[in-house]
């Protein structure tokens, strides 16, 4: 068996973009896969990028807690056109998500996230300096359309080994989680300092720093390409059962999300008249309860390989708690508790869902598969925000409430029957053998994936190493009698 190390020295084999790793990051070649780097780059790598994405949404998450309410003081503002407000920026990442998580396939990853921080200074820039509710749309829209979350994700799977991916997907998804929490406090402590534009403001300089820790991630090599047309791409994608499951989840806790917002920064301030300085108290000790919570069934979730059970629980959590505040959030105990549940299933499934896209997106389509998640993801924030003001505006907040629970019902339905993740370990071969080979090798207990990618010269093997272990594999490659195995 020839490893990856030996490929490099041993064959004629040409690695495209191989010239262009950066100075500060060498490449490690290993089993693991080929744009692994080394282990300390790796977790420089992974810190880096959770720090971009949890900054970045955390600017995006602070305007949750107060925006329905502080929002009415612009110009020209009205419920819906509040609503859409909130929400529009996911409308804008869902059309640009696919489309950068295409380019970064073409282009590289880096470009493409620096463009999208760019863009998402403008737009804060815009509605800081905004009063209008029409023009603060305009700027909430610029700040979605700097959509990098399926590249940043893309990223970290091409940083990484894959004995360290699903690790890496979930401390992104936890970053992610800790920065909601964070943002529902800062928030409003932002906001009673500063007032709304202080907030936009905040969220231009959070981008400035995403930018500037942009520069310490390594380049990788540049990403799979194959000869597949984008529009096959995708029809395989759609046509993906578990990839659509997983994408409606994405969008189903995103469209609760929003649509909550509008709701409780309503019902704690107007109906139980708590002030600025209770609504910070209350958000502080559920969200930091919550976050305590979520850890352990997390680490569960992935140490243990009870991935499904912890994310069908967390779905089933989301319903019970929106069903609970149709009746119960007149009174403020409840309502307490019932967003204690609901934050610990957001955290853990925002934690979960990440990991799960990750393992089951194909190999040479990974950043189309990221792009569409990411879609759905802020799709539903948009849908969120327009339909939640929108309902609002005609049945209050118990409208709202089961608007939420309506779609949360639903997503238990669709969670149930999603089928337990597959554990699977990426292997690269050098590109020797005949199509009837790779045949052989596709039907072997174990062998979930074979994708060979001409233009690296590569064939890319992803195997169950419960069914069969990689020692065995090799071995059987190397002796030429796959069938042996």
């Amino acid at each position: 068996m020839v490893d990856y190390g030996d490929v490099v020295k041993n064959s004629n084999t040409v690695f495209l973009g191989l010239r262009d790793i950066s100075e500060h990051s060498r490449f490690t070649p290993s089993k693991q896969g080929v744009n692994t780097v080394e282990l300390p780059k790796e977790r420089t790598a992974i810190a880096a990028l959770a720090s971009i994405m949890s900054i970045r949404m955390l600017g995006l998450f602070m305007i949750l807690p107060v925006f329905s309410v502080y929002a009415t003081q612009l110009t020209g503002a009205t419920a819906t056109l509040i609503g859409i407000t909130l929400g529009i920026y996911g409308l804008t990442q869902a059309i640009f998500q696919i489309p950068f998580g295409i380019l970064s396939d073409y282009i590289g990853r880096k470009p493409v996230i620096f463009c999208g921080l760019l863009i998402l200074i403008i737009g804060s820039v815009i509605c800081a300096l905004s009063h209008s509710i029409y023009i603060v749309m305009i700027g909430r829209a610029l700040q979605g359309a700097g959509a990098i979350g399926s590249t940043v994700l893309a990223l970290v799977a091409d940083l990484t080994r894959d004995t360290s991916r699903g690790k890496a997907m979930a401390f992104i998804g936890l970053a992610i989680g800790f920065s909601f929490t964070v943002a529902m406090i800062a928030g409003p402590v932002l906001n009673h300092w500063f007032h709304l534009s202080g907030i936009f403001w905040v969220t231009a300089l959070l981008a400035l720093m995403g930018i500037l820790l942009l520069t310490i991630v390594p380049t990788p090599l540049k990403p799979l390409k194959t000869s597949e047309k984008i529009g096959a791409k995708f029809s395989s994608l759609l046509r993906n059962t578990q990839i659509l499951r997983l994408n409606y989840g994405i969008f189903s806790l995103h469209i609760i999300l929003t649509a909550l917002f509008i709701a409780i920064p309503i019902l704690l301030s107007r109906e139980m008249g708590l002030s600025e300085s209770h609504q910070i108290i209350l958000y502080v000790l559920v969200l930091i309860l919550s976050f305590m919570a979520a850890l352990p069934l997390i680490m569960v979730a992935e140490r243990k390989r009870q991935l499904k059970p912890i994310f069908v629980s967390a779905v089933v959590l989301i319903a019970i708690a929106q069903l609970s505040l149709c009746f119960l959030h007149h009174l403020i105990a409840i309502t307490a508790f019932l967003l204690f549940v609901f934050f610990t299933a957001f955290t853990v499934l925002e934690a979960l869902l990440p990991s799960l896209i990750s393992k089951v997106a194909p190999v040479q389509n990974k950043g189309a598969a990221m792009g569409l998640y990411s879609s759905s993801q802020f799709f539903g924030i948009f849908a969120g925000g327009s339909i939640g003001g929108w309902v609002f505006s005609h049945w209050q907040l118990t409208g709202v409430f089961a608007f939420c629970a309506a779609i949360a019902v639903l997503w238990c339905i669709i969670a149930i029957f999603t089928r337990t993740p597959q554990y699977l370990s990426t292997l690269v071969f050098p590109l020797q053998w005949d199509e009837k080979y790779y045949q052989a090798l596709s039907q072997l207990p174990g062998v979930a994936e074979v994708a060979t990618v001409s233009s690296e010269n590569l064939v890319y093997v992803k195997i169950d190493k419960k069914k069969i272990s990689e020692p065995e594999l090799r071995k059987a490659i190397n002796g030429g009698n796959l069938l042996a195995v």
